[in-house]
C-alpha cells in the first residue's frame, strides 16, 4: 500500500463527504477510493469511517487521523514546493470562483497577460454570485466582495472598490433627482441587491461630513447578481449603488448618471479567500498575487474615473 496516496484519498473523502465526490475530484475510479481507504484502515487496524447507504461519518479515530494527516500533507507540499519553485515554472490546474462582474471586467480581459507569465497553469473559473462549498467543489481560491463570515476560510484583503449611486437618464426624467439619501425611501425607488449569504437586501450607505445615512432601499425589483443589478439600473427600474468600475462604460455612453454626488458611498472591500485545509501551493500563490495586482490596477483606474466625473 502507498500510505501517502491512501492518506490523500482519505482526506479527500472526509472533505467531500462521500466516496463518489472524492473520486470525481481526484479523477480516479470510486472502487479505487474504496480500496485505498480499506487498505489504510487495515494497516492502522482501526475504523476511520462509518459508511451507510446515504452518508459517510468519521469515527473518533478517523477525526484524529484526519487532523494529523492534513498537517502532514501540508508540510510535504510545502517541502516539495520550496525545492521546486526556484527550478520550474508553476504548473497545473487552479480552480477559481468569483462574481460575474469581477470575471467580466477584472480578470477575463487580462487573461492573456496571465498566460504569458504562467503558460503552464490552467485556470478553471467558476462565475456567479452564489454560496460555494470550497472543499466539496475542490475550489482553490475565490475573489469575493464584502467581508467573509465563513470562519473556515483564510482571507486576504486585496483592496477596496469605490461605490456610487447611479440612475438612468430615463428614470431621472420621470422621477427627478434625489437631493438627500432619505429621498430614496420617499418618492424614489431603487433596485434591490439580494445578498447570497444572508438573503437580505443590501443597505445603501452614504456619508457627508459628520452625517451618516444608512438606507434600506425602497425597491420594486431585487436581483442576486451584480450584472443584473447594473442592467436594471440602466433600464430605468430605479437607483442603484454600483461599483465605479462596473459603471464606467455605461457612464461614458450616457446610459447612467451619478446621483447624490455630494455624498460619499461606503467602499466595498475585496478579499481573496481559500480553505484552511487547502495548502497554498506555488501555482495558487501566483494566481492570488496576480489577482491582487489586478485589483490594485483597478483602483488606479477608479481614481481616474472619479477625476473625470468631477470635471
Amino acid at each position: 500500500m502507498d500510505q501517502l496516496s491512501a492518506m490523500r484519498v482519505f482526506v479527500r473523502v472526509v472533505e467531500t463527504g462521500n466516496f463518489t465526490r472524492a473520486a470525481a475530484t481526484l479523477d480516479i475510479p470510486k472502487t479505487t477510493v474504496t480500496n485505498m481507504v480499506q487498505a489504510l484502515e487495515a494497516h492502522l487496524k482501526t475504523t476511520l469511517l462509518n459508511r451507510t447507504t446515504r452518508r459517510v461519518m468519521v469515527t473518533n479515530d478517523g477525526a484524529l487521523y484526519y487532523e494529523r494527516a492534513t498537517q502532514i500533507l501540508a508540510d510535504i507540499n510545502e517541502l516539495d514546493g520550496s525545492l521546486s519553485n526556484s527550478q520550474t515554472q508553476p504548473s497545473g490546474r487552479v480552480r477559481l470562483e468569483m462574481a460575474g462582474a469581477f470575471a467580466d471586467l477584472i480578470v477575463i480581459p487580462y487573461l492573456c497577460d496571465f498566460h504569458d507569465r504562467y503558460p503552464l497553469i490552467k485556470l478553471d473559473i467558476g462565475v456567479g454570485d452564489r454560496l460555494v462549498d470550497y472543499i466539496a467543489e475542490n475550489v482553490d481560491c475565490a475573489l469575493r466582495g464584502g467581508t467573509p463570515t465563513d470562519q473556515s476560510l483564510i482571507v486576504r484583503k486585496v483592496g477596496e472598490i469605490g461605490m456610487q449611486a447611479y440612475a438612468a437618464p430615463l428614470y431621472l426624467e420621470k422621477m427627478g433627482d434625489p437631493s438627500h439619501p432619505a429621498d430614496l425611501n420617499e418618492g424614489h425607488r431603487c433596485v434591490g441587491y439580494l445578498q447570497a449569504p444572508s438573503g437580505r437586501i443590501m443597505q445603501m450607505n452614504f456619508r457627508r461630513g459628520e452625517e451618516q445615512v444608512d438606507i434600506d432601499p425602497n425597491y420594486i425589483v431585487s436581483v442576486n447578481d451584480a450584472r443584473s443589478y447594473l442592467d436594471a439600473a440602466i433600464a430605468g427600474v430605479g437607483i442603484a449603488q454600483v461599483p465605479r468600475f462596473m459603471a464606467q462604460k455605461p457612464l461614458q455612453e450616457g446610459r447612467l448618471v451619478p446621483v447624490l454626488s455630494d455624498w460619499v458611498c461606503e467602499s466595498f472591500p475585496l478579499y481573496i479567500v481559500y480553505p484552511q485545509t487547502r495548502h497554498l501551493s506555488n501555482k495558487v500563490r501566483v494566481v492570488v498575487d496576480w489577482l491582487a495586482k489586478r485589483v490594485q490596477d483597478l483602483k488606479v483606474e477608479e481614481n481616474r474615473q472619479m477625476m473625470r466625473e468631477a470635471s
